[in-house]
């Protein structure tokens, strides 16, 4: 059998919090991109490039982008700072082919809001919750190797009414101490491109560091690998057979009209 090239895949975060915030900047010295990199590094069939917001054109450049098959994306405090021309770049590149996973706080991004055509608001709370994310879907490809359940001991809340379109696929669903429910892993199919969001992320836990949330994205960037890319193209088609004759064309045979 062929073997298929590496994925090549770009994590992408804002890389903000971890400059300003001493706790967060100790969970994830390197940003949290980096952490997210390392572990997919592991992976023989992945090859792995980080980008953040304060590079050039976000470090989404129409190069990176057109050598990227799956986008990771991680954003929370400055989403209104990504420029409407790399946000509209990279949801192109999903309807061609690309794959997005989007974390965590990523709901609210451009990017995910441009895909998802929706507010893609919720409710949270960071507090001292526990999530217990329920497997409901054991047989996909992104649940493989998890449980019946992954318990993160510490987590943001997020909570429904989640303002996302009916997923295809809805895989994990979430429940916290405090009580709430929320539909924590979901896939879409945007064009050519295939969309997996993971909730769990909160850049002042180490969730991260969590083995089964990194087997979750590391099964989300295969499946959602890009297959193929089409570009959006609408030309004027010549037909396959010989055409009637129009009769509204001044072209039209004379024969049988007055």
């Amino acid at each position: 059998m062929p073997t298929l090239d590496p994925i090549r895949v770009t994590v992408w975060s804002e890389f903000r919090h971890e400059k300003k915030n001493p706790k967060v900047a100790e969970i994830y010295p390197l940003g949290m991109h980096e952490t997210i990199a390392d572990f997919l590094r592991t992976q023989e069939d992945m090859t792995v490039r980080t980008a953040y917001l304060d590079q050039p054109e976000h470090g989404l450049t129409e190069k990176v982008l057109d050598e990227t098959d799956v986008l990771i994306w991680w954003g929370h405090m400055a989403h209104g700072e990504v420029a409407d021309e790399v946000a509209e770049r990279a949801r192109t590149r999903v309807l061609e082919g690309m794959g997005l996973v989007a974390l965590h706080s990523a709901h609210y991004s451009k990017i995910f809001k441009g895909l998802m055509g929706s507010t893609c608001s919720l409710k949270w709370r960071e507090a001292t919750d526990k999530e217990r994310l329920w497997n409901i879907f054991p047989s996909h490809p992104i649940t493989q190797g998890i449980g019946e359940f992954i318990e993160i001991p510490a987590e943001e809340m997020y909570s429904e009414p989640f303002g996302i379109p009916t997923p295809d696929e809805l895989l994990f669903i979430s429940w916290f101490t405090g009580g709430e429910v929320f539909r924590s892993g979901a896939t879409w199919q945007r064009g050519h491109g295939r969309v997996f969001y993971f909730r769990p992320g909160h850049e002042t836990y180490p969730t991260y560091h969590h083995a089964d949330v990194q087997r979750v994205i590391i099964n989300g960037v295969r499946w959602a690998r890009q297959t193929v890319r089409i570009g959006d193209d609408c030309p004027c088609a010549a037909p396959l057979e010989p055409l009637p004759a129009d009769p509204d064309s001044d072209d039209r045979p004379t024969v049988g009209f007055k």
